[in-house]
Order: structure tokens, then C-alpha cells, then sequence
């Protein structure tokens, strides 16, 4: 029986960072985001997950992020 081998880089490809990583990774708030998403699925329901979400939030904020999605003209 012979081997069935995969394409020398297919590992490479899995560990290239898309764009929705690469925004993440950027706001220095990677971790967090992760740790809240995870209990969101582990939970499905958001209410479960306000430490996790404040923790994200602090992150969010320590990191300066309010700029990213602050809208213009906005009153």
C-alpha cells in the first residue's frame, strides 16, 4: 500500500496569518479576543462571558483602540 502524502506546504499555508488574524493580532488584544470567543461557544450564551468581555474591553482600551471604531461625524 503506499503512502498518501501531503504537499510540503500545506503547514506553512495553515500558519500564514490571514487578514482577519492580522487585525486582531493588531490591536494587542488577541488573547483576549480568543479567550472570549471560546466561551462564547462553550457557553452560547454572551451573558456567561462578562468577565471574559470586560477583560477584552480593558485590553481594547489599554491598547488605544477607541479610534479604530469610532465613527466620523457621529453626534
Amino acid at each position: 500500500m503506499s503512502k498518501v502524502e501531503q504537499p510540503a506546504n500545506t503547514k506553512e499555508e495553515d500558519e500564514e496569518l490571514d487578514d482577519w488574524d492580522k487585525r486582531i493580532f493588531s490591536t494587542g488584544c488577541a488573547d483576549e479576543q480568543l479567550k472570549m470567543n471560546d466561551c462564547y461557544y462553550d457557553k452560547k450564551d454572551w451573558r456567561l462571558c462578562r468577565k471574559e468581555m470586560e477583560l477584552f474591553r480593558e485590553c481594547w482600551k489599554r491598547n488605544g483602540n477607541e479610534q479604530r471604531t469610532q465613527s466620523k461625524g457621529a453626534k
